[in-house]
């Protein structure tokens, strides 16, 4: 059984500890209410864990230049996915939004000029994801920008355990096997979302909306954890 838990070098962090205190530091109202409402014990088996697929649509891919333009949401766990549940919102950022990133997520200047800006939004985005571990693909994005959208907008940034399935993935193909016909490619393969679904026979979706892209993710976990983990693992193996 695969356990990618962290090494010896990196300890699994304990966030159920790590909110209690930032509920009693932070200043920010919304906030010490969201870190309050706690995260799961670090001991927690994989599959009582209550997960939420995330993804972002951004204008570029710097946190300190770019901003956010939409966000997905999809709560799930490791049987069901629960679609009915999810949340999209179009976001307005505080950033010029570029001609070639809309060519990207296909999100025109009007959607943009009549979308909320995110701090209408944090109280609801909060309530989602309290309780909830994160799992996304290529933690880089999502957790810089929401940190440095809500330090702009209310003077703390936000903190939240995650499961990065690129990470999953990359720890995965890393493995040394004792094949040496498999030695070769282990510096070869792509990390893109869309790449690592079709390793696990998972169906094509169109890529860069921020639902659709959360909800892929939260199958390529499903699938990970299928292939090559436990629903006993804990998830401190697994989350960042």
């Amino acid at each position: 059984m695969f356990i990618p838990g962290n090494s010896k070098k990196n300890e699994p962090a304990d966030w159920a500890a790590k909110f209690e205190t930032l509920a009693e530091k932070s200043r920010q109202p919304l906030l010490r209410d969201y870190y309050a409402r706690g995260a799961v014990a670090p001991d927690t088996p994989l599959e009582q864990v209550p997960l939420m697929a995330l993804d972002l649509e951004t204008t570029g891919l710097d946190s300190r230049r770019h901003g956010i333009v939409s966000i997905g949401l999809v709560p799930f766990n490791l049987k069901r996915i629960q679609t009915s549940r999810s949340h999209y919102w179009v976001v307005r950022p505080r950033r010029e939004v570029e001609e070639r990133s809309i060519t990207i997520h296909r999100i025109t200047h009007e959607q943009i000029e009549s979308a909320p800006d995110l701090e209408s939004l944090a109280e609801a985005l909060l309530d989602a994801i309290a309780g909830q571990v994160l799992v996304v693909h290529y933690q880089a994005i999502e957790r810089p920008f929401l940190y440095r959208a809500f330090e702009r907008r209310f003077g703390e940034g936000l903190l939240f355990p995650l499961i990065d399935t690129l990470q999953m993935e990359k720890r995965i193909r890393g493995r040394v096997s004792l094949n040496p016909l498999t030695w070769l490619a282990r510096g070869r393969h792509s990390w893109r979302l869309a790449d690592c679904r079709r390793r696990y026979g998972l169906p094509e979706y169109a890529p860069h909306h921020a639902l659709t892209d959360a909800l892929a993710t939260a199958e390529l976990f499903q699938a990970q954890v299928a292939y090559h983990g436990s629903p006993d693992d804990r998830v401190e193996h697994w989350w960042l």
